[in-house]
């Protein structure tokens, strides 16, 4: 603590910022507590909000020090630091998810020309396994999809989904299965026969009955699609998944 005492007052800084662990709880407001009387600290930076932590330790260090938290991280590179929003985080505590941040990463991920496109082709019934996979490549970009679901108002209090670890290895795996069809099969997928899943499977790293599943979920997509349009309905969202 002394030599930073002793760097502040060499060069002078126009800001410091404190990096305090989220997930230490109480003694990361100690800690703050303690940087704070001996360094006068702008602001603090509050790290694995990814994690369990909700937030709380940020209302007590704002409320011990009486400086602000001016970001969170929320994974390890450098695009997950984010601006502190109070209303997220009191949102995050409530357990009433944190639709906000959803929404942006959201608009940063999909592309509006593909968006649009795609809502044509759902409002025909004309969803390919081409578009199946840049829909997946959509939502990847959005980040965990453990962290997304955290973000859906409620989702927080259901039970089965309070500990829910989505294996991204299957997004990866779907990924390839898709990428080692012909583009003649990913538009018309009722040519794919026993054969042709054999050798999908080889290219692919997987198992003909891998195979099997993404088919059945595809085609159990294609229904609900009719079911959409034959009913008039209209809950379709630009650039989403429709499961």
């Amino acid at each position: 603590m002394a030599e930073l005492g002793r760097i502040k007052a060499a060069v002078h800084p126009t800001d410091i910022l404190l990096v305090a662990d989220a997930m230490t709880g109480q003694d990361a407001v100690n800690i703050a507590h303690a940087f704070d009387e001996a360094l006068d600290i702008g602001g603090v930076i509050l790290t694995k909000m990814d994690g369990d932590a909700r937030g709380g330790a940020a209302l007590s260090i704002k409320s011990i020090t009486g400086k602000p938290i001016k970001f969170i991280g929320v994974g390890e590179k450098l695009s997950d630091l984010e601006p502190f929003h109070p209303d997220r985080i009191a949102s995050s505590i409530l357990g009433m998810g944190d639709v906000l941040t959803l929404i942006e990463k959201a608009q940063a991920a999909v592309d509006e020309k593909k968006a649009a496109e795609l809502e044509k082709k759902l409002r025909k019934s004309e969803f390919t396994l081409e578009d199946f996979r840049d829909q997946l490549l959509q939502i990847r970009k959005m980040g965990s999809l453990s962290d997304i679901i955290k973000m859906i108002p409620g989702m927080g209090q259901i039970k089965q989904l309070k500990n829910l670890e989505v294996d991204e290895k299957e997004l990866v795996q779907v990924e390839a299965i898709i990428n080692s069809m012909t583009s003649q099969e990913r538009r018309n997928y009722q040519l794919i026969n026993g054969s042709r899943r054999k050798r999908i499977a080889r290219g692919s790293g997987t198992r003909v009955q891998d195979i099997n599943r993404l088919l059945k979920n595809y085609t159990q997509v294609l229904k609900m699609l009719k079911k959409f349009n034959k009913g008039g309905k209209r809950g379709l969202s630009r650039g989403m998944l429709p499961f």
